[in-house]
């Protein structure tokens, strides 16, 4: 999720934590707390596909931030002599990895995925019912905070706090719900139509949870179909097809980077020819053709015709250059949302 929202999240557990014993300061500590696993993003990792895929890693991991709670802990002890009795012990506990676990926990509500089990399990947990910006989620936590933060002395603020945190819960659980609602209208209608694939992916457009972005996969391309909770089910579905090279496989089979992003995708990938680069674009984030991770893994020898798709055997009549992976920029449409909330 985005950092507003982390930060919002965290102090929203820092001061059901602690609010009452250290007032402000535990709104602070529970946003420090909250806003702690993202720093990630700062550290260089060689190459932008490494960027991309290690982070939520490390830093988003149960056992990692379990390690890191202590330190935490002794920091505020430091700082605030109210917390050095054993009774305090348990709050402080419940602001630092409560802070951390919420925050991963919510990332993992979002497509791109948190690995919460490295490093036993590096399998990216993605359960894809929130956008990475979602006000209706962010708007209750906010409330909550800034009126415990405003009026910290009054027996409300933490009633106002928990107020803001069950909305909050209870909008992801209606997520969760809306999103298995959606599946289950899709896939009856894919098969209605004859829409054969071989694996399905529902993920909320921007800023909502109304609407929704499906990617139905296939062996040389995939759907991008938009259903709204209020559509009729005798409706047909509008289900786009767009192709992928994905014949160029065999020729990436020792490209690290191009792997990575297979695994690291689910296997939502999108492989074109731009210009003389192969590019990799994740298509789980963004809308078909604007997507916000794109990257160029290889390159064609200036020698070589032009690819085309449905070469017969392109791992023999294609040669493919491993490049050092760069980010093709993607700019946001504004445009595209116009067009999504009028869908809506």
């Amino acid at each position: 999720m985005d950092s507003v929202t982390q930060f919002a999240l965290g102090a929203a557990i820092g001061e059901a934590s602690l609010g009452r014993k250290l007032g402000r300061p535990a709104l602070l500590w529970g946003a420090l707390c909250g806003t702690l696993p993202d720093l990630d993003v700062f550290v260089p990792l060689g190459d932008p596909v490494a960027d991309f895929t290690y982070h939520r890693s490390v830093s988003h991991s149960f056992f990692v931030l379990a390690l890191i709670t202590p330190l935490i802990i002794w920091l505020m002890r430091r700082v605030h002599k109210s917390l050095r009795d054993e009774r305090a012990t348990m709050a402080c506990v419940a602001l630092v990895y409560g802070a951390f676990a919420t925050h991963i926990l919510l990332d993992s509500f979002t497509v791109y995925g948190t690995q919460i089990f490295w490093p036993f399990d590096t399998t990216p947990a993605s359960w894809s019912s929130l956008f990475i910006i979602d006000p209706l989620y962010t708007l209750p936590l906010l409330v909550g905070i800034v009126l415990a933060f405003i009026f910290p002395k009054s027996r409300h603020a933490s009633r106002w706090n928990w107020l803001g945190l069950g909305l909050s819960s209870l909008y992801i659980f209606w997520s969760y719900s809306a999103k298995l609602f959606v599946e289950q209208r899709v896939e009856k209608a894919l098969t209605s139509q004859n829409i054969t694939y071989d694996r399905l992916l529902s993920t909320p457009a921007p800023l909502n949870t109304f609407l929704w972005r499906l990617v139905a996969r296939s062996d040389g391309g995939y759907y991008e179909i938009f259903y709204s909770i209020f559509a009729k089910e005798s409706e047909p579905l509008d289900a786009k097809f767009f192709s992928s090279a994905d014949e160029l496989i065999p020729l990436l089979q020792d490209n690290k980077a191009a792997q990575r992003l297979i695994w690291f995708t689910h296997g939502f990938f999108k492989i074109y020819q731009r210009g003389q680069d192969i590019v990799i674009s994740d298509i789980r984030m963004g809308i078909e053709p604007d997507y916000v991770f794109q990257f160029a893994v290889a390159s064609v020898p200036n020698q070589e015709p032009p690819l085309f798709q449905g070469e017969s055997n392109p791992s023999q009549q294609r040669t493919l250059v491993t490049r050092h992976p760069a980010r093709i920029d993607s700019p946001p449409n504004v445009d595209r949302l116009k067009e999504l909330f009028k869908r809506i």
